[in-house]
């Protein structure tokens, strides 16, 4: 069976932010309303890839998250590199400091420069987070943290 997309309501804080009231991600059925994430969220908080979800056809017929049913170990970080700092905005730079832990991501746009992190439950988070902290105090990128583990946490 192929993916499908399941569509979270977004809060929008006085600010504007996040620039959306729902973000849609790809998800493989599993049957009975369930299924499991397959990629990593802009701006949903709480949901990471491979995280298993309930979802149901809405009254306008989309498919809308109700729970989060099983978390994968798998976290989300998201970082936007700064335009004033060394990086000059520039989404791969951030990329290519992460993939030497073997952190995956994917940029955003051109005019949101935000790069959604996916970090692997097998991934060095000592390392990851350092990375994280170091990047930003030294003004390359912010940081956010959109769906983080116990361990994450606790480092």
């Amino acid at each position: 069976m192929g993916l499908t997309k399941i569509r979270f309501h977004l809060e929008v804080d006085e600010d504007g932010w996040p620039p959306a009231e729902s973000e849609g991600l790809w998800a493989e059925p599993l049957g009975d309303g369930r299924f499991r994430v397959d990629n990593t969220p802009w701006f949903v908080r709480g949901i990471s890839a491979e995280d298993t979800v309930k979802a149901a056809p809405g009254a306008d017929g989309v498919l809308w998250f109700m729970e989060t049913l099983e978390r994968s170990g798998h976290q989300t970080i998201r970082v936007i590199p700064r335009t004033d700092g060394p990086l000059n905005g520039d989404q791969q730079l951030v990329l290519d400091a992460f993939a030497p832990l073997g952190v995956a991501g994917e940029g955003f746009s051109q005019a949101l420069r935000i790069v959604a992190l996916d970090i692997d439950r097998d991934a060095d988070l000592a390392a990851v987070k350092k990375l994280c902290i170091d990047g930003e105090a030294d003004g390359r990128w912010h940081y956010e943290e959109g769906s983080v583990t116990s361990e994450w946490l606790a480092i």
